[in-house]
């Protein structure tokens, strides 16, 4: 992966020496709507100088280095796939935050990290996939300190049901397990999380999967983009993905809530 993305920055004659977490950004946000869908989650969270914060399924790392550099905080990443994680720390050796942003291979449901560790923690676009969803909120619950915020990002089940595959988290439902914000809301609740707020985020996704779609369909894609990674499938994953909210197959939510004082 490290070495698609260094081979699409030479095309761009872009030198890796110098580079910045902006000019990284079309690349290594692997969630719905990239960089943009990071930048207004961020705006959401109350992150302090210094504080420690955890990036649960941190992909590439780009949220991770995003918010280590926008709030001069130090960003634990943890990934459960191996080459995420391998790129994830060549890129941020690459852009020298090493100190800030440390990143590792492991499994969200069972998190290498003692009590009360963190300050804050968030997920993008990662418990579509989890099984355990109670055990996996459980694990976050446990890291935080008293008074500290999850947050997530993902695309819950519609009131119709039944998803279009493939979408850009599965090619035929294989591993999928959406539920709906309701139930989300439920099992956070019951793992002892406090003032849940949660924003539907269906609009602005579809509006971001129509974009990419039309640029694809013109042959308008940049070097540097998600698609480096999503296959042949792209596009069909886009559009199954924005009809899927369109008909309420889905629904797309940002979420944020608090562990109790």
């Amino acid at each position: 992966m490290y070495g698609l993305i260094v081979s699409a920055l030479n095309r761009m004659s872009k030198p890796l020496e110098g580079l910045t977490v902006e000019e990284l950004a079309p690349v290594d946000h692997f969630h719905s709507r990239g960089f943009p869908a990071t930048v207004e989650f961020a705006d959401w969270l109350r992150i302090n100088p210094g504080e420690q914060i955890l990036d649960i399924g941190c992909g590439l790392g780009g949220p991770a280095r995003y918010m280590a550099k926008r709030f001069q905080c130090r960003v634990s990443g943890i990934d459960i796939t191996e080459p995420f994680v391998e790129a994830a720390n060549k890129l941020t050796a690459l852009l020298q935050m090493e100190r800030q942003v440390t990143i590792a291979h492991g499994n969200g449901q069972r998190l290498p990290y003692p009590d009360s560790r963190f300050d804050g923690a968030y997920t993008q676009d990662v418990t579509m996939n989890v099984a355990d969803r109670a055990g996996f909120f459980a694990e976050a619950y446990r890291v935080l300190k008293p008074g500290a915020f999850f947050a997530l990002s993902e695309h819950g089940l519609g009131p119709e049901g039944n998803p279009l595959y493939p979408v850009p988290w599965s090619e035929d439902g294989t591993g999928a397990y959406l539920v709906a914000p309701a139930e989300t809301r439920a099992i956070l609740e019951k793992t002892g999380f406090e003032a849940i707020a949660i924003e539907d985020t269906g609009t602005k996704c579809v509006i971001g999967y129509r974009k990419v779609i039309e640029r694809a369909e013109k042959g308008a894609l940049p070097p540097l983009g998600l698609h480096l990674f999503m296959g042949e499938t792209m596009v069909q994953k886009m559009q199954n993905a924005a009809r899927n909210i369109e008909e309420g197959r889905t629904h797309p939510i940002q979420l944020i809530c608090r562990k109790p004082r």
